[in-house]
């Protein structure tokens, strides 16, 4: 909004001409980098500055989390504490991505409403939750075709309404290709490679989301790493020296993920260990949404793992835990378990560990990763 008003309208018409600073100094707005920096801080400020009052809003809403019964001491002292501070999130990077973004962009609208899409979903499932009193919220079929609905949709849209580009892009090698030559996937068939990475990352945040700032701390560095590679495959000069992908389509993508990155980091602000708000399924549903359409529309899926690391390990214990349970009762009557608990970060609590410790010796392993994924830049 402001690059239309302050760039195309005001500056293309005097800045070009008058000797004015004023004018001259608008020439900034059409660097993506400036207003992917002022996207973060102005979803950031609003983070802090509304945090308090959507807390206390949802305090008088009586919006409290509800604790299953066999999860530990330490997270029954949590019941009650506001939930649905998602909301703030995906409100600071609305209102920060319109305001920095060029809105002439199919890519840009279609990560926003992937966002939005998969936030309403969480949304139902939270308000039957807490609001209807149903402690299981949407049953796992309603949640699950909500986000398949969600996932056809953005195919629809790259089908329909794009030049979106079929082909695989694999880490470590160079340009868009497939292991075997660089025939075309049928789109179809991407279809599900698309459901397959959509449904696995909402999923896993939504599952990495059990700790007072855990899913937060990872998804703000998470969303770092994939805000520098979103740039570097918009812009033809990184594009070509690094031997990937090059996608001018995707570049108003990096303010969107730079304000997904402010708007995280205010939210760890109230989230913070002890927590004074959860982010609920409308938060994690819709960050995982958001992490794996730009990975998506940025060709960066096969990067996903290593960006989201700490995600896709949490997602992985919970299915080992069930399907070695599940295997283990039918072949010996009774199931067994190989974690204390899972997601994985409960067996590390159950094995004694404090959460701050755990928090933080995770968002150290997600620094790692996502390191790991922008090296992978200069191995192709």
């Amino acid at each position: 909004m402001l690059y239309h008003f302050l760039y195309q309208l005001i500056y293309r018409e005097y800045g070009t001409s008058s000797e004015a600073w004023f004018y001259k100094g608008l020439n900034v707005f059409q660097y993506v980098t400036f207003r992917t920096a002022m996207a973060t801080i102005t979803a950031l400020l609003i983070s802090l500055l509304f945090g308090g009052k959507v807390i206390r809003k949802l305090q008088a809403l009586k919006i409290g989390q509800e604790i299953r019964e066999e999860l530990s001491a330490e997270h029954q002292a949590k019941r009650g504490t506001p939930t649905m501070g998602g909301v703030l999130i995906l409100g600071s990077v609305f209102v920060s991505t319109l305001l920095w973004a060029r809105l002439d962009g199919v890519f840009l609208w279609l990560a926003l409403g992937a966002t939005t899409l998969f936030g309403l979903v969480g949304f139902a499932d939270d308000y039957i939750k807490i609001i209807k009193k149903r402690s299981l919220g949407l049953t796992e079929r309603q949640k699950i075709a909500g986000q398949l609905i969600t996932a056809v949709v953005v195919w629809g849209v790259l089908y329909f309404a794009t030049n979106y580009s079929w082909n695989l892009s694999i880490p470590f090698l160079k340009d868009t290709a497939l292991p075997f030559g660089e025939s075309v996937i049928p789109a179809g068939l991407y279809l599900i490679f698309i459901i397959f990475v959509l449904l696995g990352s909402s999923n896993a945040v939504n599952l990495t989301d059990g700790m007072d700032g855990l899913a937060a701390s990872i998804t703000f560095v998470a969303m770092a790493a994939l805000t520098a590679l979103t740039y570097v495959a918009s812009d033809r000069r990184w594009a070509e020296y690094l031997d990937i992908t090059h996608n001018p389509a995707s570049a108003e993508l990096t303010i969107f993920c730079g304000a997904m990155v402010g708007a995280t980091l205010g939210f760890l602000w109230y989230n913070a260990p002890p927590a004074e708000v959860f982010m609920g399924d409308v938060g994690s549903l819709a960050i995982g949404g958001a992490l794996g359409t730009v990975a998506i529309l940025t060709k960066q899926e096969f990067l996903l793992p290593f960006i989201g690391g700490i995600f896709i390990i949490e997602a992985i214990s919970v299915m080992l835990q069930v399907g070695y349970f599940k295997f283990t009762k039918r072949t010996q009557g009774a199931g067994k378990r190989i974690f204390l608990q899972a997601p994985l970060h409960h067996h590390f609590q159950l094995a004694g560990w404090k959460e701050p410790k755990i928090v933080f010796r995770f968002f150290i392993v997600a620094i790692l990763f996502a390191l790991l994924s922008l090296s992978t830049l200069k191995l192709r």
